[in-house]
């Protein structure tokens, strides 16, 4: 039993396609930390440091992203969901990235 069964909350997603997609992401961005942690080592340059984490960033909120909309995507979709809680659930993940 899982740690989020345990508590009684759902699964991350359903959907095993689109947890593909977000897991091959964040490997991605999590080899590109380990880059940027060489290159700081190595001394490169500011400029060459800061674009590999922006794209880290934009990496990891892509994914988090997918599986927001993937989420609601399954939220609309049940039949037994609380709209007033699944809506304030909802907008507090897309609010911390404001």
């Amino acid at each position: 039993m899982t740690k989020n069964s345990e508590k009684g909350l759902s699964r991350t997603l359903d959907n095993e396609e689109q947890l593909e997609i977000i897991t091959k992401r964040l490997k991605r961005a999590h080899g590109q930390m380990g880059a940027i942690i060489r290159m700081v080592e190595e001394g490169r340059s500011c400029e060459d440091v800061v674009m590999q984490m922006s794209a880290v960033g934009k990496a990891i909120n892509t994914a988090a992203i997918t599986l927001i909309s993937a989420s609601l995507k399954e939220c609309i979709e049940s039949e037994h969901s609380e709209t007033e809680v699944i809506t304030a659930r909802l907008q507090k993940l897309f609010l911390s990235f404001a």
